[in-house]
């Protein structure tokens, strides 16, 4: 039997399962606790399982002979898998747990007689496959029309969070490696210092202990807009 903390019921695409459904599922998972920079599933493997963060957190690395390019980071109450379950292709990422992180895998059989049978999560899963699908565009189009400088910007800001008090300020903490914004940007850490410390000499980046704070994230925004040939 599942303990409390291993259960499917924080998870956003089951919010529409009755309490019944959702014990019938956690019976149905392998239910596993990976350790920071563990591997959960990786690049081009096979594999008939999707997976569900319940505590902790993932991160998405594409792999190439050039170099890893860091995708994303999932928190908990994401997903990943599905598209190999989906359309029966090895994986097309690797993934590693960031922290400490409860993970529990699901047959694909039972996800997708799941998703067959639930509309609404049905709809919930086609919603958050579009955002994705959004998601790869956007970064394909900053890759292709931004030059380093821009993409270390996109990267910020993606990572930031909103300052609720100042809207016009965004805050990273704990401040990410620059190794890791690098893997971000498709670029080196030294490309990214640079940029570090020019935007904070120009006022555009506070470093304080344990936090950075992008001073004014909408002119920030304006800038790649700019360099990306869009009109204001």
């Amino acid at each position: 039997m599942t303990t409390p903390a291993e259960s499917l019921a924080s998870i956003p695409l089951f919010l529409s399962l009755e309490p019944n459904e959702i014990r019938r599922l956690d019976q149905r998972c392998t239910w596993r606790r990976y350790q920071p920079t563990e591997w959960v599933v990786e690049q081009e493997e096979d594999g008939d399982q999707v997976y569900f963060v319940i505590s902790g957190g993932v991160r998405v690395i594409m792999q190439s002979p050039e170099r890893d390019v860091i995708f994303s980071d999932l928190p908990p109450g994401s997903f990943f898998g599905e598209l190999s379950v989906i359309d029966g292709k090895p994986r097309s990422a690797t993934v590693t747990a960031l922290y400490n992180t409860l993970i529990a895998g699901m047959p694909g059989s039972v996800f997708l007689d799941t998703i067959y049978t639930h509309p609404d999560a049905c709809r919930r899963l086609l919603r958050i496959l579009a955002e994705r699908l959004r998601a790869v565009n956007n970064r394909v189009v900053e890759f292709s029309l931004l030059d380093v400088r821009h993409r270390v910007y996109s990267e910020l800001l993606r990572m930031a969070k909103i300052d609720p008090q100042d809207p016009r300020k965004a805050t990273l903490s704990p401040p990410p490696l620059q190794q890791d914004i690098a893997a971000r940007a498709i670029t080196r850490r030294e490309a990214v210092s640079r940029e570090l410390t020019r935007m904070e000499r120009v006022g555009m980046l506070e470093r304080r202990r344990g936090a950075w704070v992008i001073k004014d994230r909408i002119a920030l925004i304006e800038d790649i807009r700019r360099a990306a040939g869009e009109e204001e």
